[in-house]
């Protein structure tokens, strides 16, 4: 078996950009082809990166023979659709986040991965970064004590909403599938729980999705979880976690640079009424984590090493279909609708 896995990149937008960037720097993956809708803009992207194959259409990436796996990077409505197609061409599967519109979808798309013996997995690349991985270690390892509330926010302000895919409801589009699946998924792998109770708040934009999400995670052992997602706000998209013995900081949790990523661990000062609250300014002190890889190739990597070896993936099935429930949830307490995917994207 080869020790490398030749990706096809299905989709030429932003996202679809970094990670054909990342994946120049990978170990144990190569670029083979891109599929976009227009001839021209997969001959425009292939060109720019030395891609030997570029397809009109993604049936078109289906049928190329030197495709291995797909990584799939179209609009959110076209996930569930796409990956069984991809599955039923003999193609392992990355597919974007959110993994498809709701549980139902996700459901569906892992029975078809299970039964053709492929691979399926969401791509939450946060989760392949050794910062991610360093500061799971010291939660685990006790660093903070009993974690009892964890705390982020995800947002970025879009000043064109028009022709905007993530302000479609048809492509199921908003902030809470955009970017509110990642504070939901940091706030399940450090639970390592779904949630009790779910509260959920949102500010619809005209387009009918949401343009910002509040919500209230309550997981087991009186863990709470609070986030907010926006796509029409600025904010710090830092995460804390904060136990009984000390609290996490991450200034740059979703998508931490190669080179000096951090964590905070820090602790505050007891009450004034406590024993030994005189001793001083609290400590923190900040960890620095190198990683060996751009960040989308350490995640097309570790893909790689779960269909040549059958390495854990990185997020498995049972994360993904949590997650998907926590959104269908939290989109049922919004009444966030999507309609059909228009049949000319």
């Amino acid at each position: 078996m080869s020790h490398h896995l030749h990706w096809g990149i299905m989709g030429t937008g932003n996202i679809a950009r970094q990670f054909a960037d990342g994946l120049m720097g990978a170990r144990r993956s190569v670029l083979a082809a891109v599929a976009s809708r227009s001839q021209d803009s997969a001959i425009n992207f292939a060109t720019q990166r030395s891609i030997p194959n570029a397809h009109a259409g993604y049936a078109a990436l289906l049928a190329d023979r030197s495709v291995e796996a797909v990584y799939l990077a179209l609009p959110n409505a076209l996930h569930h659709e796409w990956t069984l197609k991809a599955l039923k061409a003999g193609k392992h599967v990355l597919c974007e986040k959110p993994l498809a519109n709701d549980a139902a979808q996700a459901q569906e798309m892992f029975t078809a991965a299970r039964k053709a013996k492929l691979v399926l997995a969401e791509a939450f690349m946060y989760r392949s970064h050794p910062l991610t991985k360093a500061w799971l270690a010291a939660l685990r390892g006790g660093a903070i004590g009993k974690v009892k509330f964890i705390r982020t926010n995800f947002t970025f302000y879009v000043s064109r909403t028009e022709g905007n895919i993530r302000f479609s409801t048809a492509l199921a589009g908003g902030a809470l599938m955009d970017v509110g699946c990642y504070c939901i998924n940091l706030a399940r792998l450090v639970a390592q729980a779904e949630p009790l109770s779910i509260q959920a708040t949102a500010v619809k934009h005209s387009s009918g999705v949401d343009e910002l999400t509040a919500a209230t995670l309550t997981f087991p052992e009186g863990l709470v979880a609070t986030f907010v997602c926006g796509m029409r706000a600025q904010a710090d998209n830092t995460a804390m976690i904060c136990g009984d013995q000390g609290y996490l900081l991450i200034p740059v949790p979703w998508k931490p640079p190669v080179q000096k990523a951090e964590f905070t661990l820090a602790h505050s000062t007891p009450p004034r009424m406590e024993a030994g609250a005189a001793k001083g300014p609290p400590p923190r002190h900040t960890f620095q984590v190198d990683a060996p890889l751009p960040l989308y190739a350490l995640e097309a990597d570790e893909f790689a090493a779960t269909v040549l070896e059958g390495a854990a993936p990185a997020v498995r099935p049972e994360d993904s279909l949590g997650n998907m429930r926590t959104l269908d949830a939290i989109r049922s307490q919004i009444g966030l609708v999507f309609g059909l995917p228009t049949q000319d994207y």
